[in-house]
């Protein structure tokens, strides 16, 4: 007698992870197998998403469909305003900006085609908050969380969701690769974490209220619930795992 749908064994989600090898995406490899997803996971050199070439070859080597998209691929190369380096911007323009179109717009046309799916973008509350020394950076995570709203709004019709988290500081190789020391000793990692706290008003840079730095696995249980099936009427959100710290922004 032939098996009925429902009598099938169910294949597991498959969920796409770009810059799977950060702190944040890693965090999120991990707590998505252990929630029980099939996760692909991209990252430099096998994947570069700023190359659209690189990623449609990629695609073509998934072995399945995308369910799910988080995409936390990003880099920050700290920059001034007033002394603009060219080919400091393009990186981060490729990669921050141009990484998210590559990226979403394609998984997002298989996902309207078959009318369901859910892609989380990592962005970055200095989207929303200037920072000095990080021009560039706030600019190119500004525009995509923009560019990620529109996608959302495009899709919504359907059923297809998107949104966005953009964290604080986090304690990830990126954020300890703008200290001078960022293999320094536990004590000394501590006072790192307790300047970030307090914030810097030379800078204009407001401190952390919940007093804390946040940790990668913060940032992937957000993203985790993002596409999960409690979180189906949400679309179009910048969800903020800051710490308070951008305030009302």
């Amino acid at each position: 007698m032939q098996s009925k749908p429902s009598d099938l064994p169910r294949q597991k989600p498959h969920c796409l992870v770009t810059g799977a090898n950060g702190g944040i995406g890693s965090a999120v490899c991990k707590l998505l197998q252990e929630c029980g997803y099939r996760v692909s996971r991209w990252d430099l050199p096998n994947v570069d998403v700023s190359d659209p070439l690189s990623v449609e070859f990629g695609l073509e080597q998934l072995p399945m469909p995308v369910d799910f998209l988080i995409h936390t691929a990003g880099i920050l190369e700290p920059d001034s305003a007033l002394l603009p380096d060219r080919d400091q911007i393009n990186r981060s323009i490729a990669v921050n900006l141009l990484g998210v179109i590559n990226t979403c717009a394609p998984i997002a046309g298989q996902m309207k085609e078959r009318r369901s799916g859910a892609i989380v973008v990592v962005s970055s509350n200095a989207g929303s908050v200037p920072r000095k020394g990080m021009a560039t950076y706030g600019a190119t995570k500004a525009a995509a969380t923009n560019w990620v709203k529109t996608l959302a709004l495009e899709l919504a019709p359907f059923g297809v969701r998107c949104n966005i988290v953009s964290p604080g500081s986090t304690d990830t190789p990126m954020l300890r690769s703008l200290w001078n020391d960022p293999a320094g000793t536990a004590s000394e990692l501590m006072d790192r974490h307790a300047e970030v706290i307090a914030g810097s008003p030379d800078d204009f840079r407001l401190g952390i209220p919940l007093q804390r730095v946040a940790a990668p696995e913060d940032i992937a249980r957000a993203c985790a619930w993002l596409i999960s099936p409690e979180a189906q009427h949400v679309t179009m959100h910048d969800l903020r795992i800051d710490g308070g710290a951008t305030l009302d922004a």
